[in-house]
This record gives C-alpha cells, structure tokens and sequence, in this order.
C-alpha cells in the first residue's frame, strides 16, 4: 500500500489533476479570482490533454 501511495504522489497525471481541481475549487469559492471562466476553462481543457498525452505515453513504453 505504501508503495502505491509513493507512486502516486510521485505520478505527473496526479499533480496535473489536482491543479486542475484547485483552479475550479478556488473558483467557485473565491467569485473575485482575477480570472474569467473562460481562462480557468481553457487552462483545465490543457491540463487534460497533459494528462491524456502522459498517460499514452507511459502506456506505450510499458507495452514495449
């Protein structure tokens, strides 16, 4: 289990995740964060293609 949790917190796809969630959390919470909608929008849709693009390619380089 400890070695799981490691990996995890030492994962790309983890980080870029929870960045992604922070923005959207801060917000909704925060309605004078200095950014639009838009821009938070923007900014989660790259971190998603981060995340898809590291998961295919640590899938590739594990199926070698």
């Amino acid at each position: 289990m400890n070695n799981k949790l490691l990996d995890l917190v030492r994962s790309r796809k983890f980080w870029a995740a929870l960045i992604g969630l922070l923005m959207v959390i801060v917000r909704a919470f925060a309605p004078d964060f200095p950014l639009e909608d838009e821009q938070i929008s923007a900014m989660v849709w790259v971190l998603v293609a981060y995340i898809l693009g590291t998961g295919l390619e640590d899938g590739l380089r594990a199926a070698r």
